[in-house]
């Protein structure tokens, strides 16, 4: 039948003289290989509409289950509600606070698990301490601000879409002794680090982002849902739509404090995937600084120069370590994690000290709350303990890093050549083509609000599938038609010369 509907559709063209001229271009001759079922485009949120507007779920290959928290009894509130109550109603409100309270604590534990991993503690302060020298220290004059628990967990994610001596050198940096340690490690860190409370957030969202030209391995892709928390999805690179997605899936798990960076994204045909790691903090200050204390004073630069800045003021007992040519201080915030301050001496620069405190990542220890501190109250007690006289600026830092050079300073070199291995997630061959790494942080005195992302961009460097070729259909001239029916029988055949 198919036969016979070509045969009389040639019929229909030879009957109205519409042939090709001999000069006119022609389809290649072969065939195109088959695409994948291509994912339709992402709808682009409308202007006036939230970034969040667009459906991620529609590109979706899997999303990952993120925990779910019974939401964090208010004290506040229970004794708002107890005033003017009865002894009897006082007492069932209390009841009730006591019930939601123990349930949230219960599913914190639960998430918690057996708490961080042993062996965690001093690969993630070595690396810490590593990646911190490469994109820290040579900020002698400028704001440099990252995350080292981000950009771990993006680089894990990177190691398990990886083999060989590329996955070798990534877990090399991170410590880590094989796959099996880093899926540990990061569900760990995910685990120990995710806070979504009434005292406080700390929100981590991982996605992986495929070209949907491109076959894949999906035993990866549930690895990365299962051990690294990370949602799949399958688009179009290249398309408008695409990159206003990814840019809003980012703004929606940063709450829109890298705005800037993440719309510097953009993908292109080539590009094989996009690997993403965003993390959200949000803290209030356990003790907060009156507004009426903060006046103006005077900053001077690295560089020398006076600065006019807002600095807020509070005075408080607390622990502190004294170093030689520094001290640090934690300022606490209400869900048990801390803001460490590192001030150097008089007349020391914060360049020179890196030779003095390179021992301070080491003595990262998980505290109570699975955060990663310097040290506990307890262990930090031994050092000092005072009365400390708090002269805080506000501040709003942010940076926007290659990340790349630095890579490959610390030995992670085959990602970025034509040696790098995608093996377990797909048979093309491609290379890791840029790492962007965007971190903000702000401060005031209600407390701090921060958010980072690391963005992995892989380009294939064998032929991804051939896309289909893009025909123009423009009947402004003679054609000829045919209308088939049931078995492709032919209804109507003609052609049209003439519109009058």
């Amino acid at each position: 039948m198919k036969r016979f509907l070509a045969l009389m559709l040639c019929l229909c063209f030879a009957l109205g003289g519409c042939a090709q001229s001999a000069d006119a271009p022609r389809p290649a001759e072969g065939g195109v290989l088959p695409m994948p079922e291509p994912v339709a485009s992402v709808p682009v949120p409308a202007a006036d509409a939230p970034d969040g507007a667009a459906d991620f779920d529609s590109l979706a290959l899997r999303l990952a289950a993120l925990p779910q928290l019974p939401e964090q009894p208010d004290e506040s509130a229970l004794w708002e509600a107890m005033n003017g109550k009865s002894a009897e109603e006082q007492n069932k409100l209390w009841d009730d606070f006591s019930r939601r309270q123990a349930a949230y604590y219960d599913a914190v534990r639960a998430l918690r698990g057996d708490g961080v991993e042993a062996m965690l503690t001093p690969s993630f302060a070595a690396y810490t301490l590593q990646t911190a020298q490469q994109l820290l220290r040579g900020a002698s004059e400028e704001n440099a601000v990252y995350s080292p628990a981000n950009l771990y967990l993006a680089l894990c994610m990177l190691a398990e879409t990886t083999g060989g001596t590329t996955r070798a050198q990534l877990l090399d940096l991170l410590g880590l002794a094989d796959a099996e340690q880093a899926r540990a490690a990061s569900d760990s860190l995910w685990r120990a680090l995710y806070n979504d409370s009434g005292t406080g957030k700390t929100l981590l969202a991982n996605s992986l982002w495929l070209n949907d030209a491109l076959d894949f391995r999906q035993e990866t892709v549930d690895v990365l849902a299962d051990a690294y928390h990370a949602s799949t999805f399958r688009a179009p690179m290249g398309d408008k739509a695409t990159d206003e997605a990814v840019r809003a899936w980012i703004n929606e798990n940063t709450n829109h404090l890298l705005e800037n960076a993440a719309g510097a994204l953009q993908t292109d045909p080539d590009t094989l995937l996009l690997l993403i790691s965003t993390l959200y903090f949000k803290g209030t200050w356990a003790d907060q600084f009156e507004t009426f204390l903060t006046r103006e004073d005077v900053f001077t630069a690295a560089n020398g120069a006076e600065q006019k800045a807002e600095f807020m003021h509070q005075s408080k007992k607390g622990a502190y370590y004294r170093g030689a040519g520094f001290t640090a201080a934690p300022l606490p915030f209400l869900d048990g994690t801390s803001m460490w301050f590192l001030l150097p001496d008089e007349g020391v620069s914060l360049e020179s000290l890196w030779a003095l405190v390179q021992d301070l990542p080491t003595l990262a220890v998980d505290t109570s709350e699975g955060c990663y501190e310097l040290r506990d109250y307890a262990s930090l007690a031994r050092q000092g303990y005072g009365e400390i006289h708090w002269s805080v600026p506000k501040f709003d830092v942010d940076s926007d890093l290659d990340l790349i050079p630095a890579l490959e300073a610390l030995g992670v070199t085959d990602a970025f050549t034509d040696a790098a291995d995608f093996s377990p997630l797909t048979g093309l061959d491609a290379l890791v083509s840029a790492v962007k790494h965007a971190a903000r942080v702000k401060v005031d005195e209600e407390g701090c609000e921060a958010a980072a992302f690391t963005a992995v961009m892989a380009e294939a460097t064998s032929a991804l599938v051939e896309p289909l070729p893009v025909v123009e259909m423009d009947l402004d001239r003679p054609f000829g038609f045919l209308i088939t029916g049931a078995e492709g029988l032919p209804l109507f055949a003609g052609v049209v010369n003439t519109l009058e």
